[in-house]
């Protein structure tokens, strides 16, 4: 996702949040979840993306009855820099080109490079005990722009060596072979032979006016550099996925906005109350963070115009894990973020109907998670 989730995340780690309450009363009983691994940080890195995508990777090995693997982000990370840059270039650098990227890409990652353990290929920098990019995506930006930009009036036949060059430097070397619990293996065999699961059978879904229902169509975002295509859904079929999904022990990639005041990292909630919280007192404020209150009600107009007018953008990706029941009877759904586990719900938050319904982006998950009529109007 782009840069506004990492400015999110990096004033998270100097303890700065927008809200300081808690949500002692809204006594969330959880009615559905799925198997996880733990909670990892991606730090100061734009690489959101990476982490939630891996991270529905592990719990489909969990729910498949597979060993849990703590699988590497940054093997992801760069190869997927890798061919960013080369369609960067070959597209005169009439594209997005940083740190984020689309839910999709992992599996497009997974399916033509494989996939290796964290273990094997960590991608920290030097020094470092945690991802800090900052200085690695300045670099690579500035690598493909030089190729653009240079005077030969030709391309030379190693600039992409160059940029793979970089990438070792700060990532780490490729790892072409490894071994793990005593046999070697290549990404693509370990992918194959431990992870195993066919990227095939994964599609992402979203719900947008401008685009006929049940038809494909590259969601118009800037992180979404491969154009992926997405399934778009009435709204309530939408969320019927999701609800299936858990229902059934299946989780979901959910790429979404974090922007909202609504949204409390700290406190381990995203709520859309029906007054906004910037008009709310002080007080207000308060109860709507610690007990329930009403929600807006979301329509399809509603989500488009807050996309239409960037107020919905794609800051940020997590991976669904459950559901839950407050106290009032609303639903809500678990959520696993990647900024660790200091907040009150160790990692983890509640995100409303409401805030699903108004911003999701789109959601990646199994097609068996979807409803079989859903699935028929999508010849799936």
């Amino acid at each position: 996702m782009i840069k506004k989730a990492l400015v999110l995340s990096l004033l998270l780690f100097i303890g700065i949040n927008t809200a300081s309450y808690a949500q002692d009363g809204y006594g969330f009983e959880v009615i559905a979840e799925v198997e996880a691994t733990p909670v990892k940080n991606q730090y100061a890195s734009s690489t959101c993306w990476s982490f939630t995508t891996s991270s529905f990777i592990e719990s489909e090995m969990l729910r498949l009855g597979k060993e849990e693997i703590d699988l590497s982000e940054m093997f992801v990370v760069r190869n997927t820099y890798s061919e960013k840059a080369l369609r960067y270039v070959r597209l005169h650098g009439k594209l997005n080109f940083a740190g984020g990227g689309a839910l999709s890409d992992v599996m497009h990652i997974y399916a033509t490079y494989g996939a290796v353990p964290n273990e094997v290929y960590p991608g920290l920098l030097i020094g470092e005990a945690n991802h800090r990019h900052g200085e690695m995506d300045e670099v690579l930006s500035a690598i493909v722009n030089a190729v653009i930009k240079n005077k030969n009036k030709k391309l030379s036949p190693v600039w992409h060596n160059a940029f793979l060059g970089a990438l070792d430097a700060y990532l780490g070397e490729y790892p072409e072979t490894f071994k793990y619990k005593g046999k070697k293996y290549t990404p693509k065999s370990f992918a194959d032979d431990v992870v195993g699961i066919n990227p095939n059978d994964y599609v992402e879904l979203t719900s947008f006016t401008h685009h006929p229902y049940y038809s494909t169509f590259p969601i118009e975002v800037p992180d979404n550099w491969r154009f992926g295509h997405s399934y778009n859904l009435p709204l309530d079929e939408l969320i019927d996925v999701l609800d299936n999904a858990l229902k059934e022990g299946y989780s979901a990639s959910w790429a979404a906005d974090v922007s909202e005041d609504g949204f409390s990292y700290k406190n381990g909630l995203a709520i859309v109350p029906e007054q906004d919280i910037d008009e709310m007192t002080a007080e207000e404020k308060e109860n709507a963070f610690n007990n329930p209150v009403k929600q807006k009600r979301i329509t399809a107009e509603l989500r488009q115009t807050a996309y239409d007018n960037y107020q919905t953008t794609d800051d940020h990706a997590m991976h669904i894990t459950g559901m839950a029941k407050a106290s009032n009877g609303d639903t809500y759904y678990l959520v696993k973020n990647s900024w660790g586990t200091d907040n009150t719900t160790k990692g983890y938050l509640y995100a409303s109907l409401s805030y699903m319904q108004y911003k999701t982006l789109s959601i990646y998950v199994h097609k068996d998670a979807i409803p079989e009529k859903i699935r028929k109007k999508l010849n799936l």
